[in-house]
């Protein structure tokens, strides 16, 4: 029993021994023995590439294969820049490949080593900071080459992160670990990346992925491939991802962003994003299709928990936003140089801002015609909703609004400041202008301190001393109102106009001086481009001396016609002008019920309980026309005196003249100026006069200048005068 254990002993011992020195020389490398074990390693040109640790080594009988347990390999690197460690349990060495292989689980360190590249002495780092670990099985590793290889599933381990791919390779001639397939990694946070491979670099420290996906419980990104640039502490502390970058939140307010590329940075402790920048080709949407941005940039600035605080767009930006389908909503286009987007503590996004002047595009959406509006302002801030959408854009300094129409001029607004109100479901519901409101369509002009306008009707209202001036005619009023696509305007409150720039019309007369004519009324109309306005509510009408008031006015500032009318509680009151008996003008008031007068004809027709006054006589009938001279035929009055001199009254139906201590009546009178003359017709005219008793005749003619009169008679109504005669 002795013998036979004895002999086993030295046996094994005999083949221990013969290992140790056997499988060294046929592998090729230099062993150092120890009490602990023995290691191998391999040099060129003074630096050790990697070392070989172990603590027992077997070696078979068929083709020079041998066992190795208890195995840890260093690789230094070719520059001693790296302490990358593998170790494992059991491995097997095969002579002829040079392979050897792991035959259980394998653990490997990745660590840089910087100091080594100025002291490449082989020792550990004086500090090691975080590897990167990896655990895997069936791990090769190739002693002529430095490289080592698995098809087997492998789980790494980072600072922030962990994960597993399918297959991995290191190359030792640059320290790259690449990932074969199917990488997935999980960070905190619920974060998750997969890729469809993936290699992990020494310097720079970086982690590439092909076709990477990032997943997050509000977000995902990715991209055709991602660079991971970590820290001396392996933490992540960048990534830059390339080539149809796609990034989505499925937040309160979903959004999505495309770029060319993305860059990521991280906060100095590492716990979240600090920015992200997309840049080439970015493409923005928001919550709907109808909302997109497009930039040249993208920035994003993140908070505590990846929290989106604001984002920037650069580059030629603009933001589009879509009337929905079937909407009367218009479509809008925002450029500017930059925009700043804002969002609230609930991830939302609260405001925009323009980064310098900007420029916005307003056009008719689905129903669109080739009519477009632009505004523009040095600045714009844009307001939404708690769902995202735009609810207001307040622009200034140096507002301006162009509306655009074919073969029109263009409408131009110009102001201090310019609001825009949205409607729930897009478009715009009105735009609101401060301060030195300025408009311009074609001839007519108006300005204000404030202006609204709504798209919807079209109506432009101005307040705050609004005034309108079109075609030589300038209207004041406490409100305005210009239908911009009929171009009728309506104004409200203390209307005044002024029609100035007018020619002198030789055939006219009661309008016809080249003198300013003048209006007032509660309120004033004029519909299209014509030239008549319609005043109404105490309207007054002027020019010099002559004058019309009544409850409405329409005026015709081409033809210079006057139609008014009055009411029971307000006739309708007309100043013309006379000669008396000296030759000097005195004014002759009419009252009535209705007026028309064209200048072009001089008549002047008035209906309804018609009075004529003048200084010493008073003329009642149901309607009368007065008959004015031409302005030609005044030349030779002074310049002061008024055109609208009376040539001749006609009036008819229940006539009165009234003189102090006469009265005459009948159905027709036709008064002349000229002379002074009236005469009487119609109905047995008669005449009353208080010293010479009642006239009556076919024909009554007197003359005031000299208060003589003439009556005529046939045979069938001779003349009949009734005498008082004193007792």
């Amino acid at each position: 029993m002795v013998l036979i254990v004895a002999g086993v002993y030295f046996y094994a011992r005999h083949r221990v021994q013969n290992a140790l020195k056997q499988v060294p020389e046929k592998i090729g490398l230099e062993i150092k023995q120890s009490a602990t074990g023995f290691s191998v390693s391999k040099s060129e040109q003074g630096r050790t590439l990697f070392k070989i640790e172990a603590s027992k080594a077997v070696q078979f009988k068929d083709h020079g294969r041998a066992e190795l347990h208890d195995v840890a390999i260093t690789l230094y690197g070719r520059d001693s820049s790296r302490y990358d460690q593998i170790y494992g349990r059991d491995f097997e060495y095969d002579q002829q490949s040079g392979n050897v292989t792991a035959k259980g689980d394998v653990e490997i360190d990745l660590e840089a080593n910087p100091a080594g590249v100025l002291n490449p002495d082989q020792a550990a780092p004086k500090e090691l900071r975080n590897p990167i670990h990896l655990k895997t099985s069936g791990l090769v590793f190739n002693q002529k080459s430095g490289d080592a290889y698995t098809n087997e599933k492998v789980e790494f381990r980072m600072p922030q992160a962990s994960g597993s791919a399918e297959g991995v390779t290191y190359t030792e001639h640059d320290s790259l670990l690449r990932l074969k397939s199917k990488v997935t990694i999980e960070g905190t946070g619920d974060m998750k990346v997969t890729a469809a491979s993936g290699t992990i670099a020494k310097n720079p420290r970086e982690v590439s992925l092909e076709q990477p996906r990032l997943d997050m419980p509000s977000r995902h990104c990715e991209a055709d491939r991602a660079v991971l640039v970590l820290d001396r502490d392996n933490k992540l502390d960048h990534v830059a991802a390339t080539g149809n970058v796609r990034v989505s939140s499925e937040a309160q307010q979903p959004a999505s962003v495309r770029s060319d590329q993305l860059e990521l940075d991280f906060a100095a402790d590492h716990d979240h994003l600090d920015t992200a920048v997309f840049t080439g080709n970015v493409v923005a949407n928001g919550s709907s299709d109808q909302a997109q941005a497009n930039a040249g940039r993208l920035v994003l600035a993140f908070g505590k928990k990846n929290v989106l605080k604001k984002a920037r767009a650069e580059e030629s930006v603009r933001l589009t936003q879509h009337a929905a389908p079937n909407s009367k909503g218009q479509n809008l286009d925002l450029a500017a140089r930059a925009i700043d987007f804002f969002l609230d503590q609930k991830d939302r996004l609260e405001r925009a801002e323009t980064d310098g002047s900007a420029q916005i595009n307003i056009d008719g959406g689905a129903n669109a015609t080739s009519a477009r509006t632009v505004v523009t302002a040095g600045k714009f801030i844009a307001q939404f909703n708690g769902e995202g959408e735009l609810t207001a854009v307040d622009g200034s300094p140096g507002a301006q609004i162009v509306s655009q129409n074919p073969n029109q001029p263009d409408r131009i607004s110009t102001s201090q400041s310019v609001r825009a109100i949205f409607k729930a479901k897009g478009g715009i519901e009105s735009i609101e202008q401060q301060g030195n409101v300025a408009y311009t369509d074609g001839e007519r002009k108006a300005w204000g301190d404030h202006a609204t306008y709504t798209p919807a009707d079209q109506i432009l209202v101005l307040t705050g001393s609004p005034r309108v001036s079109d075609g030589g005619m300038t209207t004041t009023a406490r409100t305005m109102r210009l239908n911009r696509t009929t171009g009728d305007a309506i104004a409200d409150g203390e209307v005044k106009s002024t029609y100035s720039d007018l020619k002198p019309q030789p055939d006219g007369a009661l309008l016809a001086s080249s003198s300013p004519i003048h209006v007032t009324a509660k309120s004033m109309s004029v519909h299209g481009s014509t030239a008549v306005a319609l005043y109404t509510g105490d309207a007054r009408l002027w020019q010099d001396a002559n004058a019309v008031q009544a409850t409405s006015i329409e005026f015709d500032r081409e033809h210079r016609s006057v139609t008014a009318h009055g009411t029971g509680a307000q006739t309708v009151s007309t100043v013309l002008i006379q000669n008396d008996k000296s030759g000097n003008p005195v004014s002759v008031a009419i009252r009535s019920s209705g007026l028309t007068y064209t200048d072009s004809q001089r008549q002047a027709h008035f209906d309804g309980e018609v009075v004529v006054r003048s200084s010493d006589v008073t003329i009642t009938a149901n309607q009368a026309d007065a008959f004015l001279e031409a302005r030609g035929k005044n030349q030779q009055l002074k310049s002061s005196t008024p055109a609208g001199k009376l040539d001749q009254i006609v009036a008819q139906g229940n006539v009165v003249i009234t003189q102090p201590g006469r009265r005459a009546t009948g159905d027709k009178l036709v008064y002349d100026a000229q002379d002074d003359k009236f005469v009487l017709t119609g109905g047995s005219p008669s005449i009353f006069d208080a010293e010479h008793g009642k006239i009556t005749g076919v024909s009554l003619t007197f003359y005031r200048r000299d208060d003589t009169v003439q009556v005529e008679g046939n045979t069938s109504s001779p003349a009949v005068t009734q005498t008082r005669v004193a007792r």
